[in-house]
């Protein structure tokens, strides 16, 4: 029994010594893109399926240890005009920066990309004091701070464009009788590829009771 364990092992290494083996490795990419100007309007794929041949030590290596095969970058030269990854191009990609492996081809026909132009915008907010619920007899005595006064929205062109450049806050509450100071949510920007640089406000005001006349 012991002869033929060692023939086993002896067979199996000497099979994972040669060349020649191919298999489909999903590797990790990371695309590469001016983030300043360009937003993905779709989510970009975290890996890419690729045939690859070499010895069978290294295949062996990427099929069972995949979390320790590094990233490889796929630069989008031209964000706004790539609709579908040129495979061609990252495969000659992959072949630059994988070591120990011969890339042969990515396995897919397409794959889509697609990205607009970042926007950002500043949105004044104003509080609506015309939608206030107040108590009977009582009124606001001060200015209505806002803290902050403006926020900056970003995402794609065609989402942000449509944003008016001033939100009236809505001041939440029933019967006001008292001074005011609340930090109310903004939720106006749910869009998932929106994004807001607050999504809260504080809001404060003095409030007095109009005297009955003697």
């Amino acid at each position: 029994m012991g002869c033929v364990l060692a023939a086993a092992l002896f067979w199996l290494l000497n099979a994972l010594n040669k060349d020649g083996y191919s298999l489909n490795v999903n590797y990790p990419v990371r695309f590469l893109y001016n983030d300043s100007l360009y937003v993905p309007t779709s989510a970009l794929p975290k890996t890419v399926m690729v045939n690859v041949s070499g010895s069978g030590w290294n295949l062996l290596g990427h099929s069972w240890l995949p979390f320790r095969t590094p990233s490889v970058d796929y630069l989008v030269r031209n964000p706004l005009h790539e609709s579908v990854i040129n495979t061609s191009a990252m495969t000659v990609s992959l072949a630059e920066q994988i070591k120990n492996l011969r890339v042969n081809f990515v396995v897919a026909d397409t794959l889509e990309l697609g990205f607009e132009q970042r926007m950002v915008r500043t949105i004044r907010l104003v509080p609506d004091s015309l939608h206030m619920n107040m108590a009977p007899r009582f009124v606001v005595t001060s200015l209505i701070n806002v803290r902050p006064r403006t926020i900056t929205v970003e995402g794609p062109r065609r989402l942000v464009q449509g944003i008016p450049d001033t939100l009236f806050v809505k001041i939440p509450g029933k019967r006001i009788a008292d001074n005011y100071d609340e930090e109310i949510l903004i939720n106006n920007f749910r869009h998932p590829m929106l994004r807001a640089s607050a999504n809260r406000v504080s809001v404060s005001f003095e409030v007095g009771e109009l005297l009955s006349p003697q």
